[in-house]
């Protein structure tokens, strides 16, 4: 560069040299400067464009890995740390020929190591987002949780990491800096102390495997999907649409339910209230049509259709858990003359619907309903209806009102 300088300084006249002077520069820097931010711009403009085409054009023929899919979405954030990082050398360069001094040099040590960083952070990112998308792609189980726990870990590591290259930089004795501040350190984490505790619930939590992200859950306070489960805090989304923080150490400390953690089986369960009736005979064939129609029914549990899980349970059944409890699977199916009620025979309906999606559980028990009530309406018994009948009489003095509950 400085060879560059003297020559074009030696091909200018005299005149061009004075006017320059004014400026305390010379024509050979300006054309130095002139062509490095030149360079800048080519780099910038091939990389964003040629580059980037050519490169997603030879990724997209190798599409069919999952690896490479991931990569044509991605390259462009792996490569934008690395474009400004080569654009910030440029810049440093063209800047050295005026002048440097130690508050310049150190912003750009920050800024060379700070790009440098934020490309390994992308480079892990990538890396953990092919994995997950492999584990998906062969029909695994993926914790996302997991991964969201890493990266933001990852991004601590990495500004504690720039914080310390910053002060070896400034030539600060990091052993003399460590043992200063022991006693400021403790204050400091006397100060964080909910901080921390929130950190490592979070950790517990992800360790327990109480829940993951997209499963619904249900606290003391708030009922939704988690969205994401963080250092600190669990972010939920309820069914209002609402954004809900809700701080780790609060889900630990606290019951939840997990709605989500059901294989099969979510409940259907009321009673059936029909008219009192001596026919004894005609009570107990109602009451097994109505079981023999939930037997047979097909989005209604019972064992016959849950053969998969034989062999599950033949294989765990000398374990220490119970296959049903661990998997939530509930295949429970009672119809039986419950109560005497005050004016009603009280028939308990208790089953459970195969599938755990709650329109697809409201589809089963409404179709459940019209059948019972099919079943009822071909029988000679009829359903109970409380009604209330007002009598009224007049005395001398007063109106007294009777309230009597009969059925019709």
């Amino acid at each position: 560069m400085n060879e560059l300088i003297k020559m074009v300084n030696e091909k200018v006249s005299e005149k061009m040299i004075e006017l320059t002077a004014y400026a305390h520069t010379t024509p050979g820097e300006i054309v130095a400067v002139s062509l490095i931010l030149a360079i800048v711009l080519f780099v910038n403009w091939f990389i964003k464009g040629p580059f980037r085409r050519w490169t997603k054009i030879a990724i997209f023929k190798r599409r069919r890995s999952i690896l490479y899919r991931l990569l044509f979405h991605r390259i462009a954030k792996l490569v934008k740390p690395l474009r400004l990082l080569i654009s910030l050398l440029l810049i440093k360069k063209a800047l050295s020929i005026f002048f440097i001094d130690d508050s310049v040099d150190l912003i750009f040590f920050s800024a060379y190591w700070m790009l440098f960083l934020w490309w390994i952070y992308e480079v892990i990112k990538f890396l953990l987002y092919a994995a997950l998308s492999s584990k998906i792609k062969r029909q695994k189980n993926a914790r996302m949780e997991l991964f969201n726990l890493f990266l933001n870990i990852t991004r601590v590591l990495i500004a504690f990491l720039l914080i310390i290259m910053i002060l070896s930089h400034l030539g600060i004795d990091l052993t003399a800096l460590i043992t200063s501040l022991g006693i400021g350190g403790a204050i400091v984490g006397l100060s964080a102390k909910d901080t921390l505790v929130n950190f490592f619930d979070s950790i517990r939590l992800v360790s327990e495997d109480a829940f993951r992200q997209g499963e619904w859950i249900e606290t003391r306070d708030v009922e939704g999907f988690v969205t994401e489960i963080g250092l600190t805090s669990t972010k939920i989304r309820t069914f209002d649409n609402a954004m809900v923080t809700i701080p780790n150490t609060k889900l630990v400390n606290d019951y939840l339910k997990n709605w989500s953690r059901r294989m099969v089986g979510r409940r259907i369960k009321f009673h059936l209230r029909l008219k009192f009736s001596d026919d004894t005979k005609e009570i107990e064939r109602v009451l097994y049509e109505i079981y023999d129609m939930l037997h047979s029914h097909p989005d209604i549990v019972n064992d016959n259709k849950l053969r998969y899980l034989r062999h599950m349970k033949r294989t765990y059944e000398t374990g220490l858990f119970n296959l049903d409890d661990k998997y939530g699977v509930r295949r429970t199916l009672l119809v039986y003359l419950d109560n005497i009620g005050e004016y009603s025979l009280d028939i308990l309906i208790y089953a459970f619907s195969i599938s755990v999606n709650w329109e697809e559980w409201l589809k089963t028990k409404e179709d459940v309903i019209m059948r019972i009530i099919r079943i009822i309406e071909e029988s000679s018994l009829e359903l109970a209806i409380p009604l209330q009948e007002v009598k009224l009489t007049e005395n001398e003095s007063e109106k007294e009102v009777a309230n009597d509950t009969v059925v019709s």
